[in-house]
């Protein structure tokens, strides 16, 4: 399936203002907000966080294949898909971020 039929299948996020990204120091290290551009990539960390608890190395691959179509370019072009990228790095580097979910008003 392509990104655009994968975010048909995952839960909204309207209830969401932003994702705040925690190292494992618990500095935030990366915020997702809820706007265009960024809605997309909202709507994967959300549901890796639902599934997983985590962004974990097992999470990354789940939001790597979400990401679909994507994820060939991303490879392609370092720094053009910054969420995508994030992923690269949790797998290369086995990390796990934890997630701080803001709340829409």
């Amino acid at each position: 399936m392509s990104f655009a039929e994968n975010l048909k299948q995952l839960p909204g996020i309207s209830h969401l203002a932003a994702l705040n990204l925690l190292d494992a120091g618990g500095a935030v290290v990366a915020t997702i907000e809820n706007r265009p551009g960024q809605a997309g990539s909202l709507a994967v960390y959300n549901h890796l966080i639902q599934l997983y608890g985590a962004i974990t190395p097992e999470a990354a691959h789940k939001g790597l294949a979400l990401y679909a179509e994507h994820v060939e370019d991303a490879r392609a072009n370092p720094g053009k898909h910054l969420n995508i990228d994030r992923l690269f790095g949790v797998v290369e580097r086995g990390e796990t971020l934890t997630v701080k979910q803001v709340f829409a008003l």
